[in-house]
């Protein structure tokens, strides 16, 4: 009994822990107040703010663009490098082309961000073509994304039945029949799995963000974290709000989806086991009388 209790205000506090923090801020994204720690009144005042901040806006429509994109390019270049190590196992160069894709999960976002930093600023000083815009941090994003993208598409290939694809190949299927017709298919979950992480990541990171952004690409945590040194406004409140409003809806749309395919498919084992249970088994299934051929019968009239 005590340890059944201690089990559930363990679990309690940890939620308390998680949760609290993001509830206090939805809370008081609704305070009237101009400070956030002191409470006024119930209003919105700071939603219709939010409609109105142009910097706000701008931040989280191009953090979107950066991370759908960065999301996109880390799945594919990801699903190449997870392929690579996964199907070809010795080839020139293999432990080194693993310990790079690796090497940017272990690796500090400082140390990424300011080598790329540093890249970029060589080539526009023997170029002249360069500038940290949009697609300076969606370099370093994908950089990123890549190795994660890489090592949850690989940890799905290598539970595959290659037996699947080698007789996909005995039928005459070519190798990008094969990838396209078998394998994709079977990794299909991995893939959106690894889409929503690398988008997540992208979306949230500010490290990266900070040492690639231009003057006219500033992302949403950028913009948030610079209003934070100089104190928080309400409306960062209002933003961080609407956000977690968003996510949580798709969260919830995901689990009420996962439940309805979950149900169909009892639904349908329960019917087909019905149906299996109402054919007899072929001990009780009548004889089919089977007329003889034609050899047959020329067979029986010479031994009469």
């Amino acid at each position: 009994m005590m340890t059944k209790w201690f089990s559930r205000g363990w679990l309690g506090s940890v939620y308390v822990f998680l949760y609290l923090p993001i509830l206090s801020l939805v809370v008081f994204s609704f305070n009237e107040s101009t400070l956030v720690t002191v409470w006024s009144k119930f209003s919105f005042k700071w939603y219709e703010s939010l409609a109105h901040d142009q910097e706000l806006i701008d931040g989280l429509l191009l953090s979107l663009r950066i991370a759908f994109t960065c999301a996109t390019l880390s799945v594919v270049l990801g699903t190449m490098g997870a392929l690579v190590v996964v199907r070809y196992k010795k080839f020139r160069g293999r432990v080194l082309f693993e310990s790079m894709l690796n090497m940017p999960l272990v690796m500090p976002e400082v140390i990424m961000a300011l080598s790329v930093m540093l890249l970029l600023v060589m080539v526009q000083d023997l170029t002249g073509i360069g500038g940290r815009d949009m697609k300076t941090i969606l370099l370093g994003h994908t950089q990123l994304g890549m190795a994660y993208a890489a090592v949850v598409v690989a940890s799905r290939l290598r539970e595959l039945n290659i037996s699947l694809e080698e007789a996909a190949q005995d039928l005459g299927a070519r190798p990008l029949q094969v990838f396209w017709y078998v394998t994709l298919p079977l990794i299909f979950p991995s893939l959106v799995s690894a889409f929503l992480l690398t988008f997540t990541l992208s979306f949230d990171d500010v490290v990266i963000s900070a040492f690639l952004a231009g003057p006219g690409a500033t992302t949403l945590p950028v913009v948030i974290f610079s209003r934070a040194k100089f104190g928080l406004n309400p409306t960062v409140n209002a933003a961080a709000a609407a956000t977690i409003f968003v996510v949580t809806a798709c969260v919830i749309l995901s689990a009420l989806y996962e439940s309805r395919l979950r149900r169909r498919r009892l639904r349908e084992a329960r019917q087909r086991d019905v149906a299996l249970a109402a054919v007899p088994p072929p001990a009780q299934r009548a004889a089919v009388p089977v007329s003889p051929s034609v050899e047959q019968k020329h067979y029986i009239k010479e031994e009469s």
